[in-house]
């Protein structure tokens, strides 16, 4: 089974165990509109390739621990879309949760995303040695004091520091998933955490860059989001140049970043991918 399946079954299964009688059949729907489609899985096969190139063996935890961090970024959009934060329309070129289904139901299908997670690890992950590390380091990417809710908080805060606000909001999920790939391979994980945080950046980083360039079309979401909410932007702090610039040095940031492991080679070579597929053509030139 390629990756992406991989990827896709291992989110199918999730919601199914959520659908199950007495569960209110709009709720199980929005959570799946959260899903479904697909977007990139990024985090989910950054989990995965991590998990590999520590010589992985215990899959079945290390898919939980992918299908968690997915189902987590899912909850993050459905909150992020809300009137409250960004007040999208739109997301992955479908009308986001609350548009659809009502801003009500959209709250509860992003908190029962969370849930439905770390029920997932719990439920999937069949090593109990490794599952303490791989919860932790999940946990840590999401809540307090350095997860993605404490990076949203910035945002209300008078005073940003723009490297760090990305390290929490975007960052922390993706350490989460080199974390949790290394932990689910028996590896310890803390070293796996600064190439997901630069990774991070780095995308967070390519996303200023297409909302100030791209049309919402191209992104299947709103544009133009940063500067009309006056939110901290890589672009809004160095213009697009300088953030192209930046994208650049955190790419090879991550890069040197990556512990001596069996599968360095192809880690690299995903991470090179990923940084061209973020940006526009030239611009990804540019950075590279």
């Amino acid at each position: 089974m390629d990756v992406t399946t991989q990827i896709e079954q291992a989110l199918v299964d999730a919601l199914e165990h959520a659908d199950k009688p007495g569960c209110p059949p709009r709720l199980v729907s929005a959570m799946r509109h959260a899903v479904f489609p697909k977007g990139a899985r990024i985090r989910p096969r950054l989990c995965l390739a991590v998990a590999t190139a520590c010589g992985d063996g215990d899959p079945k935890t290390s898919t939980a621990a992918a299908a968690a961090i997915e189902l987590l970024h899912c909850a993050s959009l459905v909150h992020d879309d809300l009137p409250c934060f960004d007040d999208a329309d739109i997301r992955r070129g479908l009308p986001s949760v609350h548009r659809a289904f009502g801003e009500g139901l959209a709250v509860l299908a992003g908190d029962a995303l969370i849930v439905l997670a770390f029920q997932t690890l719990a439920r999937i992950a069949p090593a109990p040695q490794r599952l303490g590390k791989v919860l932790l380091s999940v946990s840590e990417g999401v809540g307090t004091p350095r997860g993605i809710v404490a990076g949203q908080a910035w945002e209300c805060e008078p005073f940003v520091d723009l490297a760090n606000y990305h390290r929490l909001k975007t960052g922390a999920l993706f350490a989460a998933a080199t974390m949790a790939g290394a932990a689910a391979a028996d590896v310890e994980p803390a070293p796996w955490r600064r190439l997901g945080e630069k990774i991070g950046e780095a995308f967070q980083v390519a996303d200023d860059i297409r909302d100030a360039t791209a049309t919402s079309a191209e992104l299947g979401k709103p544009s133009g989001r940063d500067a009309a909410l006056s939110r901290p932007s890589a672009v809004r702090e160095l213009g697009v140049e300088g953030a192209v610039h930046r994208l650049g040095q955190l790419v090879g940031d991550a890069i040197v970043s990556i512990p001596s492991c069996q599968g360095e080679v192809e880690l690299r070579t995903l991470i090179m991918r990923e940084a061209k597929r973020l940006v526009p053509g030239k611009m990804a030139q540019r950075a590279a």
